[in-house]
């Protein structure tokens, strides 16, 4: 898309369209999607669905749920976001053509392409389910898998935009599922909106991610909080993973409470400051208790004028609810378990909300506002901590992107399904990559530790810098679980 003359946001609508094909197990068209944009100023793009007209949180209780289902049940699946974010993105920076953008994903659906070794399994798993036929015959990687009802929704994007798509033959096949969730209007109702980004200054440059109702705040926080914080020289030492982790503590142990689409004034300095007290450079703090395994795609473009996009677009949970919508097979999300049932919360499961959400997408300027990193990573409710450690390797020790992105990891854990570790925050083990040296030291300074094997459990981040000298040095990440590369 760059060669034919179109925008970052051409290549990353492009790119993220074709894994909306391939890589189902990850993120598609059932799902939600934000992004950064630097044109000259930083935009922020949320396409985040919204629970339907039909969205009954009493029921829920009285069926006996404390939370949200985590799969096969429509209540945990609000209106997918994904291609009015594509429509919004394409209609305020897109060059090309939208049916030229989408064509080698409309190719690869209905041509067909080698299933990869990751979706090779997962493939094995849902073809059984209802709207899963798309997968039978899947046994190995490199089988050819097509996806018809994947190509006519592109094909329908590409020709009436999301109409075509929302009041097409998706849209159609999603009220039927739906039995009373949703309601012609929730479908006519566009699911895309531009917002005002949140931003830091760290390590002498502005950092920004999106806001409420996605968690970009917490890596805002922690970013605030560790640059009033002495550093030791070396990020092999444990006090820079103590010091790190705690930052992320302090950021995130009330993120139940206070995360909801419409949360303000989550990043201020007063706050960082209150937050940054609690840190005791010695020992662990003792956070304050509350009262009350995810699979995402990241991708990041820059073009040869400058502009630079950053993207993160997912199912929650792996192919998400594990429903299907009946009529295209489209695999749909769950990022509804980010709702409440707690009466009265604000972020509490209703009809029209939208729910708090893990994808929190990062972009760096300089302080004369120049672009210098687009950056983001996969991770559940890690995905904060992750780019807490990638960014302060890059700004705060001038690391290389490279060596910023394949450096050793640690991450907070407290749950079973990636996305609960705020549930109990004073109980939250570090989690650290095999072969690190943290480890004992962690232990030392009063931190349950765990060890794990180096890998994508700790992320797949991404980052394209532009350097001072308008050199663009790009890094991806080396824990993706597979190498191969099939084509035809």
């Amino acid at each position: 898309m760059l060669d034919r003359g179109g925008s970052a946001a051409d290549a990353a609508i492009a790119t993220n369209a074709v894994l909306t094909v391939t890589a189902p197990h990850m993120c598609g068209l059932g799902g939600d999607l934000f992004a950064l944009v630097h044109d000259g100023e930083v935009s922020a793009l949320n396409a985040s669905g919204r629970a339907g007209s039909g969205a009954d949180p009493g029921r829920l209780r009285a069926e006996g749920h404390t939370r949200m289902p985590h799969h096969d049940d429509i209540r945990s699946v609000p209106v997918p976001g994904c291609v009015d974010g594509w429509a919004t993105l394409h209609a305020r920076y897109g060059r090309l053509p939208l049916d030229l953008v989408l064509a080698p994903a409309i190719r690869l659906a209905e041509d067909g392409f080698p299933v990869s070794p990751l979706l090779a399994p997962g493939a094995q798993a849902v073809a059984a389910l209802p709207g899963g036929s798309d997968f039978e015959g899947v046994r190995a990687a490199g089988d050819l898998m097509r996806r018809p009802g994947v190509a006519r929704a592109l094909r329908a994007v590409a020709g009436k935009g999301r109409d075509g798509f929302y009041l097409g033959e998706f849209g159609e096949g999603l009220l039927e599922l739906g039995a009373g969730e949703y309601t012609r209007d929730d479908l006519e109702r566009p699911a895309a909106d531009w917002v005002e980004p949140l931003r830091v200054r760290a390590f002498g440059h502005d950092v920004w991610s999106t806001p409420a109702n996605t968690q970009g705040y917490l890596l805002l926080l922690s970013l605030g909080i560790l640059d009033g914080l002495r550093l030791p020289a070396s990020t092999e030492r444990s006090a820079w993973a103590h010091l790190l982790a705690e930052a992320a503590r302090a950021a995130g142990y009330d993120r139940l409470d206070l995360l909801h689409e419409d949360a303000d004034g989550l990043v201020t300095d007063e706050e960082i400051a209150r937050r940054r007290a609690m840190i005791d450079p010695a020992g662990r703090m003792r956070v304050p208790s509350r009262t009350a395994d995810g699979d995402t795609t990241y991708l990041c473009a820059v073009d040869g004028d400058g502009m630079g996009v950053s993207l993160i677009q997912s199912n929650a949970a792996g192919f998400g609810s594990m429903l299907f919508e009946p009529r295209t097979g489209i695999n749909l999300h769950n990022r509804g378990i980010g709702f409440s049932l707690t009466p009265g919360h604000p972020a509490e499961y209703g009809p029209g909300r939208r729910p708090p959400h893990t994808l929190a997408p990062a972009l760096i300027t300089r302080p004369d506002g120049s672009l210098r990193s687009v950056v983001g990573t996969m991770g559940g409710d890690a995905q904060p901590q992750i780019l807490l450690q990638v960014i302060t390797r890059l700004l705060g020790y001038g690391e290389s992107p490279g060596a910023a992105i394949a450096a050793p990891r640690w991450r907070l854990s407290g749950g079973e399904t990636g996305f609960d570790t705020w549930q109990t925050p004073a109980e939250t083990v570090v989690e650290v990559e095999a072969g690190t040296r943290w480890a004992d030291g962690l232990a030392a300074l009063g931190h349950p530790v765990a060890e794990r094997p180096y890998g994508g459990g700790f992320g797949h981040a991404h980052l394209i810098d532009v350097r001072a000298d308008g050199v663009l040095a790009g890094a991806a990440d080396p824990r993706s679980q597979i190498g191969a590369a099939l084509g035809r």
